[in-house]
């Protein structure tokens, strides 16, 4: 059991290094496995999902080095099937790449029903629908999930929603499928670009990522390779909004800042200064902040994954500002740990009405999930006194040492490991 315990109040500047970023990381680490060359995967954060997709590799037969510089190496020759039963795939949302790269290379997969955080109803019927569409046949019961193919065939599918990850899992399969594979209504987002730009470095013939038509040639086999992940937008935001909740001056290098264009805008638009330096970003306070309105949507839009530290940030701006969440449902869980601490939120099912207050109140709060987590750590960095936040777990699911990089910001944060008796 582990707490961050902040005084907040402190004025962040600086300079911070953002890490790999987790959403690509984890369908490249799966996607490992459709070889069984190596393959070495560089600039991966080392955060809790990581390492447990590393278990993952191992359990499957991979010989996997993993340092602690974000450097993973996988030889995949050693993997004889894509079956685990012992609920490794519970402990993460993104284990269902397993079953596009699983079925892709094995023409069989049986997992654990994925898990991940509680943030609303996450169905993957488009996942399903589209392996099927490729000769895939699934069956679930007992908390396990199956596909099995006896041939992988192209075929057109169209997603009936924009999802990331049905169009990643689709394109992890589709690579070995007979003929051409075309997804229609694809996902966007930076990370799907990566993830196909990863499997081309392995000889996939993948056109069109970052459009909403993907074209995925078959092709018989892939090699090994080397491969970077792009730099992490969601932890780059994150740092964005932190540096304007306390007034700021913050420089965040490794970026990429076309990616950050969404959070980019708003901020400019609250009256932050941001300047850009080709793969850095320094963003200062400049002047009284303004409410905005925030609505959620799929890239180019503004990312669901930092919805939730910028709701704190406008419950600290003088005025009214209205978010709309429109990805998942139970993304407001998190408003009534921040409650505690004197914001002024109304919540109507996906709306949330924000009257910002003048300073928030330090308490001892619960993160609910990885974003809520981090957003509620920015909440206290804010808040006057000293406060706690709990499960931490979650937050360590995504964010790379996340209390040095703020220390070294300049906040008075630290890490405490408790016993069961505190």
């Amino acid at each position: 059991m582990t707490k961050l315990v902040i005084e907040g109040g402190t004025r962040l500047k600086g300079k911070v290094n953002i890490s790999g970023f987790k959403n690509a990381a984890l369908a490249i680490i799966a996607g490992t496995i459709l070889s069984d060359k190596k393959c070495m995967i560089e600039n991966l954060p080392v955060i809790k999902d990581v390492i447990v997709y590393k278990e993952i590799l191992k359990e499957l037969g991979a010989e996997v080095e993993f340092t602690e510089k974000g450097k993973l190496t996988v030889d995949g020759s050693g993997i004889k099937d894509c079956n685990l039963l012992n609920g490794l795939t519970k402990k993460l949302r993104a284990s269902y790449y397993l079953l596009g790269a699983g079925l892709g290379r094995f023409k069989e997969v049986t997992i654990s029903y994925p898990g991940g955080c509680d943030i609303g109803v996450r169905p993957i019927d488009q996942h399903i629908k589209g392996l099927e569409a490729l000769g895939g046949e699934f069956t679930i019961e007992d908390g396990l999930i199956s596909v099995k193919a006896d041939r992988l065939v192209g075929t057109k599918i169209y997603l009936d929603v924009v999802t990331v990850g049905a169009t990643i899992n689709i394109m992890l399969a589709a690579v070995y499928a007979e003929g051409k594979t075309i997804i229609e209504n694809a996902a966007k987002e930076p990370h799907v670009v990566d993830a196909a730009n990863f499997l081309n470095a392995m000889g996939a013939d993948i056109r069109g990522a970052g459009t909403d038509v993907i074209r995925i040639y078959g092709v018989e086999e892939l090699h090994d390779c080397d491969y970077s992940v792009i730099p992490d937008q969601v932890e780059a935001g994150t740092y964005m909004i932190a540096a304007a909740l306390t007034k700021g001056d913050v420089i965040i290098n490794n970026v990429i800042p076309k990616h950050l264009e969404p959070i980019t805008a708003k901020l400019k638009e609250m009256g932050m200064g941001i300047e850009e330096y080709g793969d850095s970003l320094r963003v200062f306070y400049n002047k009284k902040l303004k409410p905005v309105n925030i609505k959620t949507l799929p890239y180019p839009g503004f990312p669901t994954d930092l919805q939730q530290p910028m709701t704190v940030l406008l419950s600290t701006v003088e005025g009214d500002s209205i978010v709309i969440e429109s990805i998942f449902e139970n993304r407001f869980r998190y408003i009534d740990e921040l409650l505690k601490m004197d914001v002024n939120i109304k919540v109507d099912g996906r709306t949330a009405v924000i009257k910002g207050v003048k300073k928030l109140k330090a308490a001892e709060v619960k993160a609910t999930d990885l974003r809520a987590g981090a957003a509620l750590v920015l909440a206290c960095l804010a808040a006057e006194g000293i406060s706690t936040v709990r499960d931490v777990y979650h937050i360590d699911r995504g964010y790379e040492f996340i209390e040095n990089k703020f220390m070294n910001l300049g906040a008075k944060i630290k890490r405490i490991e408790e016993t069961e008796n505190d």
